[in-house]
């Protein structure tokens, strides 16, 4: 293998380490440097500026997180469709029919969600 093929991997490399770097860096310098000074205002809860009263624990419907999961199931199949819609006429019959296919599981999926009752609101 000739040195010019090695070197594009020292490239990618030293942008790795960088990008590592941006992202710790900071951090580490945080540590060391932020002023350290606790008391009893900036420990205390804050919200909103009133007091926090109550349990903070709080148990949510399980039928919040079904929405948030269908929302992201049809989310993601937007990010695919949306790319094949703009070149689907140059792909192919295939793409095309794996397209239909996808739908249709998805669609089975919204189906399945609809009859369980799980996009019902009580």
């Amino acid at each position: 293998m000739t040195p010019e093929y090695y070197q594009q991997y020292i490239i990618v490399g030293v942008l790795i380490f960088g990008a590592l770097g941006m992202g710790i860096l900071p951090l580490v310098l945080a540590k060391f440097v932020a002023p350290k000074k606790p008391n009893p205002t900036k420990q205390a809860p804050y919200e909103c500026g009133m007091e926090a009263s109550g349990d903070p624990w709080v148990q949510f419907n399980v039928q919040y997180y079904i929405y948030a999961l269908l929302f992201v199931i049809f989310d993601v199949e937007i990010l695919f469709i949306l790319p094949w819609a703009l070149v689907w006429r140059n792909l192919g019959i295939m793409a095309f029919i794996e397209m239909i296919l996808f739908i249709a599981i998805l669609g089975v999926g919204l189906a399945y969600a609809w009859r369980k009752g799980a996009l019902e609101w009580d």
